[in-house]
């Protein structure tokens, strides 16, 4: 046997002893090539204009695929109560289930690389009660393995917010139009749309900011009232969803950008599978695009 077939043959044998069955992840994933993303690099990649790159997962492969593409943060939304329920709205989805769905990313997140930002949503009825209710659910997605929660609205949560922050939770926040609240907003409607509303949505994001809010998804807002609030927050960083691409950085549902959801594309999703071999390359265009400004494209997929 000459050497470079002995080579081959023992690097073979060393993935043999470490494999797993059903295609699970450490065969599957490389060494980490990044340092774990912290508070502190988001904030340093905001100060120097590096776009952030958001993608929603809900299990533990693609959570561990989705790190291993170069994707900043992954966030672990109540969205899943849509595209892996098969609800029609987000309120139906339980604290447990974001427990339980954090819990599963978290895990796939430590058996690979483990670098991104891991943020879970607090779904519908878990903190508008009151601020000691807000901390007792937000604890529990902490201790599933989430780093910051997300939860939405403005005006009233500021207070949640600050009451969260100061007892070493990291928030994010979400304004614009916000799903859990979607039947009071008359359905899924572009927000911040003329003077007054504009102004409020600005009131709210500078209080939310204030309170310690370290990022804001903005959704469904125009893109030009986005950008100027991303030049207003510089302690906060704006997340974009069809707010065009004068944010900080971007989300979408892992199931809209691999073209694989239930229902009509939004205005603001582009299937990043239809030119890409495999789950990781298309991921890993899209962190691409965010990162070089060609996604969004405010003439396609923002208002």
């Amino acid at each position: 046997m000459s050497e470079t077939t002995q080579t081959k043959q023992t690097s073979s044998d060393a993935l043999a002893q470490h494999a797993t069955p059903y295609g699970t992840i450490p065969p599957a994933s490389p060494l980490p090539s990044r340092k774990p993303v912290s508070l502190p690099r988001l904030q340093e990649m905001q100060n120097r204009g590096e776009k952030i790159a958001m993608l929603t997962a809900y299990d533990a492969t693609f959570a561990a695929v989705a790190d291993a593409a170069g994707v900043e943060c992954i966030l672990v939304g109540d969205s899943l109560g849509m595209v892996c329920q098969g609800r029609v709205s987000t309120v139906g989805v339980s604290l447990e289930t974001m427990r339980y769905h954090t819990e599963c990313v978290a895990r796939g997140l430590h058996r690979a690389q483990a670098t991104s930002w891991l943020i879970a949503d607090m779904p519908f009825a878990s903190y508008q009660e009151s601020r000691e209710q807000a901390i007792r659910n937000a604890s529990v997605l902490m201790q599933a393995g989430a780093h910051m929660v997300k939860l939405e609205g403005g005006g009233w949560t500021t207070d949640t917010v600050r009451f969260l922050v100061e007892r070493g939770i990291p928030v994010c926040a979400h304004l614009g139009l916000t799903p859990q609240t979607v039947h009071a907003l008359g359905g899924y409607r572009v927000q911040g749309k003329g003077d007054v509303a504009a102004q409020q949505l600005r009131q709210h994001a500078l209080a939310l900011q204030d309170a310690g809010a370290t990022m804001v998804v903005l959704e469904m807002v125009p893109h030009v009232i986005a950008s100027q609030l991303t030049s207003e927050l510089p302690r906060c960083a704006t997340i974009g969803i069809g707010a065009g691409n004068g944010t900080a950085g971007q989300v979408l549902v892992m199931h809209d950008l691999l073209g694989v959801n239930l229902g009509k594309m939004a205005r603001f999703v582009r299937n990043f599978m239809q030119d890409q071999n495999s789950v990781r390359d298309a991921i890993a265009a899209y962190v691409a695009a965010v990162k070089d400004g060609s996604f969004p494209n405010n003439a396609l997929h923002a208002w």
